[in-house]
Order: C-alpha cells, then sequence, then structure tokens
C-alpha cells in the first residue's frame, strides 16, 4: 500500500503547479510498482483540498491566462493517471474537499470521510464550469438531477449527506479517521490485486455497454482472472476452509 499526501496544509493543500507535477510524478511511481496493491491519498493538517491555488495574502496568483493549458498541464494527467491504475485507490477526505479537490476525490474508487469533512463543486460559485473530471464523475455518482444542482449552486455538501448521497461509503471520527483509513487501504491490499483491477475495468465498461457488451466482457475478464495465482490460491484456501493468502498475482 502507498499513501500519497497532499501537502500544502498552510494553503489548505491547494494545487499549485509545483504540487500538481509531483502528483503526476507520484502516480506514474505507484503505476510502476507491481508491489503496491492499493493506494491511499489524503491531506495533510485540516483540509483534503481546497482545489486549485488562486493567490492570497502574501501568495501571487498562480493563474496563467491560458487555463486550458493549465488544466491540460495539471489535472488531466492526474485524473487519467489515476484512472489508469489497475489497483484499488481511496481518498481518506480528512477536511474540506472544494473544486478541483472535490474533482480529485471523485477520481477514486472510494471515499471515506471524517465526520469534520465536508464537499463542494464550488466551481459556480468562481463564475467557472466544473472540471478536472467532476462534469464526469458526479452525474455516474448522484445522476444527472442531483449532479446538476451541486454543480450549479456549489451548496456545501457535509460528511453526513455525502454518505446518504452515496458520494462516500464511510464516515468516520476525527479520532480514528486516520487509522481505520488505513484499516481500509490495508484490507484492499490483501486482496486479490489482479481481479480487483479487472472488477474496477467491468464496472467501467458498464457504463457504457449494452447487456450483451457486458456479459461478453465479464465473460473476458473472468478468463484472464482465472489465470492468475491468486484465483489458484483462493480455489485451494475455499476448499481447505482457510483465509486466503493473496500474493497480488
Amino acid at each position: 500500500m502507498t499513501t500519497l499526501v497532499l501537502n500544502r496544509p498552510m494553503r489548505l493543500n491547494a494545487i499549485d503547479q509545483n504540487m500538481a507535477l509531483a502528483l503526476v510524478r507520484e502516480i506514474e511511481a505507484v503505476a510502476a510498482d507491481r508491489d503496491c496493491r492499493c493506494l491511499l491519498i489524503t491531506g495533510a493538517g485540516r483540509a483534503f483540498c481546497a482545489g486549485q491555488s488562486l493567490g492570497g495574502t502574501g501568495e501571487a496568483s498562480t493563474l496563467p491566462t491560458d487555463i486550458t493549458g493549465l488544466i491540460q498541464e495539471r489535472y488531466v494527467p492526474v485524473v487519467l493517471g489515476l484512472a489508469a491504475l489497475e489497483i484499488p485507490v481511496v481518498a481518506a477526505v480528512n477536511g474540506l474537499a472544494v473544486g478541483a479537490g472535490f474533482s480529485l476525490a471523485l477520481a477514486a474508487d472510494i471515499r471515506i470521510a471524517s465526520e469534520e469533512s465536508w464537499f463542494s463543486c464550488a466551481f459556480a460559485q468562481l463564475g467557472l464550469v466544473p472540471d478536472s473530471g467532476a462534469s464526469y464523475f458526479l452525474p455516474r455518482l448522484l445522476g444527472p438531477g442531483r449532479a446538476l444542482h451541486y454543480a450549479l449552486t456549489g451548496d456545501r455538501i457535509t460528511a453526513q449527506m455525502a454518505l446518504e448521497l452515496g458520494l462516500v461509503t464511510t464516515v468516520l471520527p476525527p479520532r480514528s479517521f486516520a487509522a481505520e483509513s488505513v484499516a481500509i487501504a490495508q484490507r484492499l491490499a490483501a486482496g486479490a490485486t489482479r481481479a480487483l483491477g479487472l472488477t474496477k475495468l467491468a464496472l467501467r465498461h458498464a457504463l457504457d455497454a449494452s447487456l450483451a457488451e457486458q456479459l461478453q466482457m465479464e465473460a473476458h475478464l473472468q478468463q484472464i482472472a482465472s489465470e492468475t495465482a491468486d484465483f489458484s490460491e483462493g480455489l485451494l484456501a475455499f476448499r481447505e476452509k482457510r483465509p486466503p493468502h493473496f500474493q497480488g498475482r
């Protein structure tokens, strides 16, 4: 398991150029590491991520006039890199997740929230359009009606609301949040990694496939999974009535 910490706590982990490029490098390193079986993303301090760094007191504006270039340089590689990972990606949202920080949390496979966390698709409040994948992930998670509401209003979504909406699957008390988040990620890291990666692929394919196409995809992916060492171990463990010891192979 690898933990990726967004680490600009004095700026609520707002993303500047250095952080964005570091995220790309770290995701590429995780993708190349065959021993990494789960990625946990969290924030340092009291925020998960405040989105794009917009400048402020004591900090020059970091926004160039070429916004298209900024998005393509800083955010597209991060979102596509996370989507391409063949391991579970867990966002442990320890505080606010706003704008591009909200998008980053949405790009994870599983989101865990602290009771103190909250979310906002805050782009409209700045006169901007949802980016960094928010317009892609949000309607798939909430449905088009609710997605439009939160995209158009930027209304705050508390941790409990996020649980009820299905944006997160677990809400944890602050005191135990870090330890329990790691425990969830470690449980995933101990799983049948290839099968979990193929499961991600299957569910993503299902979003745009017909039933017949999806049945074919399931059969194809199941063939691949059945040829892994983890399936052999899982079958043996089942027959021996013991927990499996998967190696991610």
